[in-house]
């Protein structure tokens, strides 16, 4: 993967598909901007946290300088989904075609069986049927989304490379990157915390909207930022000294969603847990949270016109 994003740009970008809001292929640094910096909810959050706890500052940031490619690893549902552009087939980039597909397949495939197995695990531990959640995103339009920072470019301590800002899809799950800079805020805490995955075969996961938003806001879709911190600069310096590999740090990422033409509501019993948790925390009394019933297509596209990857 650092060999493709090491390509020119004028290479990268015949793999770009903004006819299909970048869902498949390439999206170029400075595309995607943080929907944090424009959206009020969350602006909210960041000034109710102590001031050395909150991220870096967004509101003079414009899109990120990150590299992304997206391959679909998705199952063609049996029927005509009402949001094809959501769904289109992968992208195979020119210089890459002998060894794409196998190796991302691959790579996909063992992400997306451990976060299944994690979308399992949340349903019974919420009370729910084992397959609640798997089986709604039966025909999800999953993505394997390796996303690329250019440390030779954007390598200066404090750079935001992923501006403060949460998940659209249902589950989202992380490799370990050799270059750290991911920052994550417990709900309970108000707290900055730099993320820390030791080697082996460890991997974190994070909750995105869709499932805050089928559970009524019980499980909070988890806010983030990624940013140039004095770990980055100490991977960076080592690089350099071995001089062997390109600059780029690379997020082994993987977004899984439900299906897109599934009806997004929280679930009854949930979404009454979830009253009371705000009630007891006091969230009731400074923010107001509404899950309107929608399909998850819908919500990804309203998502993704916010973050200006669709018009």
């Amino acid at each position: 993967m650092e060999d493709y994003f090491a390509q020119p740009d004028d290479l990268l970008k015949k793999d770009e598909r903004p006819e299909f809001s970048y869902q498949v292929g390439v999206t170029l640094e400075n595309t995607e901007k943080p929907k944090c910096k424009s959206d009020d909810d969350c602006l909210r959050i960041i000034s109710r946290l102590e001031p050395a706890e909150r991220p870096l500052d967004i509101t003079g940031h414009g899109a990120d300088p990150k590299c992304r490619f997206f391959y679909k690893m998705s199952t063609k549902p049996p029927y005509e989904t009402q949001f094809p552009s959501l769904n289109m087939p992968n992208v195979i980039p020119s210089a890459f075609e002998d060894v794409w597909q196998p190796t991302l397949n691959k790579w996909g495939q063992a992400m997306k069986n451990a976060v299944e197995g994690v979308a399992e695990m949340t349903a019974l531990g919420l009370g729910l049927e084992q397959r609640t959640f798997t089986d709604a995103g039966l025909y999800g339009p999953h993505l394997l989304a390796p996303t690329a920072s250019d440390l030779d470019k954007y390598g200066k301590k404090d750079t935001i490379l992923a501006g403060f800002h949460s998940d659209l899809n249902f589950l989202t799950i992380h490799g370990r990157s050799r270059y750290p800079g991911l920052h994550i805020w417990a709900r309970n805490s108000g707290k900055r915390i730099a993320v820390k995955v030791p080697p082996g075969r460890y991997l974190l996961v994070q909750a995105g909207k869709q499932l805050e938003h089928i559970t009524g806001g019980l499980v909070k879709a988890g806010l983030h930022e990624v940013v140039v911190n004095d770990a980055t600069i100490q991977a960076i310096e080592r690089t350099r000294v071995q001089g062997t590999r390109p600059l780029i740090r690379i997020s082994s990422t993987f977004f899984w969603h439900l299906s897109s033409d599934y009806d997004l509501e929280p679930i009854p019993s949930l979404q009454t847990r979830a009253t009371e948790v705000r009630r007891q925390s006091g969230e009731d009394k400074v923010e107001i949270q509404t899950y309107e019933k929608m399909q998850v297509g819908t919500q990804v596209q309203n998502e993704l016109k916010h973050i200006a990857l669709m018009a």
